[in-house]
C-alpha cells in the first residue's frame, strides 16, 4: 500500500486556494483564482465557507461571486446549477447545515443582474414565515446580510422585502438585529425609520462583511447609517 503518495488535486488545489485566501490581499486572492479553472475551483471554496475564521469564510464568499459571475457569463445553465447546489444544502432534505450558502447565494445576485432576476425571490424566501424561512437561528443573519447586500446592488428587487426584515428588530441577537437594521437601510424603508430610531443608543457590537472588509461596529452605528440612507443623507 502506497502511504506517502502524492496528494489528489482536488486535495492540492483547496490548499492552494485556502493559502490564498489567507495569504492578505483579496484582489489578489481573487486574480490568482480567476486564473484557474473555474469549474474546479468551486468545491474547494464550498468548503471554505464552512471555515470557522470568518476572514477566510467571508473571502470566500466574495471570490464565489466572481467566479460564478465569469460562470455565468459563460455559460448560464452551470451558474444556475451552483445556486441550486446552495439551495439545496439549505434545504432540510440535504442532510447539512448550510454554513456560508446564504451569503455565497446574496453575492453571486449582487454580481450579476441576470442570475439576481431569476433567483432573488427564492433568496427573500429565506427571510419569509411564510416561504422557506430559515429556522436554523445561526443561519438567519447569513440570509438577512444577503438580502442587503442584493438590496445594495439592484434596490429595485427587494421592494417589499422591509415586511419580512423588520421582525429581526425583535431579536436577542446582536448581529441578527444590527444586519436587520442595516438591510432596512440599504432597501430604504422610510416605515421602518421611528423603529429604527430607537436603536441609536444601542452599543451591542458586531461584526459586518462591507465592500469586501470585515468591519467591527455597533447596532447604534448601523442604525445611525441606515437612518441617513433612508433620509437621503448618504448613500
Amino acid at each position: 500500500m502506497q502511504v506517502n503518495g502524492p496528494k489528489p488535486k482536488g486535495r492540492v488545489l483547496k490548499k492552494d486556494i485556502k493559502r490564498l485566501l489567507r495569504s492578505g490581499s483579496l484582489d489578489v486572492a481573487v486574480q490568482k483564482i480567476m486564473s484557474m479553472p473555474l469549474r474546479a475551483v468551486i468545491n474547494p471554496l464550498f468548503g471554505l465557507l464552512l471555515s470557522t475564521d470568518s476572514k477566510t469564510k467571508w473571502k470566500a464568499v466574495a471570490v464565489i461571486g466572481q467566479v460564478v459571475t465569469r460562470l455565468a457569463d459563460e455559460d448560464m445553465e452551470s451558474a444556475r446549477v451552483i445556486i441550486r447546489r446552495l439551495m439545496w444544502q439549505l434545504n432540510d432534505e440535504s442532510g447539512g447545515i448550510g454554513w456560508g450558502c446564504p451569503e455565497a447565494i446574496g453575492e453571486i445576485l449582487a454580481c450579476h443582474r441576470a442570475l439576481a432576476e431569476e433567483f432573488s425571490k427564492v433568496l427573500i424566501s429565506y427571510i419569509r414565515e411564510d416561504g422557506n424561512f430559515l429556522e436554523h437561528e445561526p443561519l438567519q443573519p447569513g440570509a438577512v446580510w444577503a438580502v442587503g447586500r442584493l438590496a445594495e446592488a439592484w434596490p429595485d428587487l427587494v421592494q417589499g422585502a422591509s415586511t419580512y426584515l423588520l421582525p429581526f428588530l425583535n431579536s436577542h441577537n446582536n448581529t441578527l438585529r444590527g444586519l436587520a437594521i442595516w438591510s432596512l437601510g440599504l432597501v430604504r424603508e422610510a416605515q421602518a425609520e421611528a423603529k429604527i430610531l430607537s436603536f441609536m443608543e444601542d452599543d451591542s457590537p458586531l461584526e459586518i462583511y462591507h465592500n469586501r472588509h470585515l468591519e467591527s461596529t455597533t447596532v447604534g452605528q448601523l442604525s445611525k447609517e441606515a437612518l441617513s440612507r433612508i433620509q437621503g443623507k448618504g448613500l
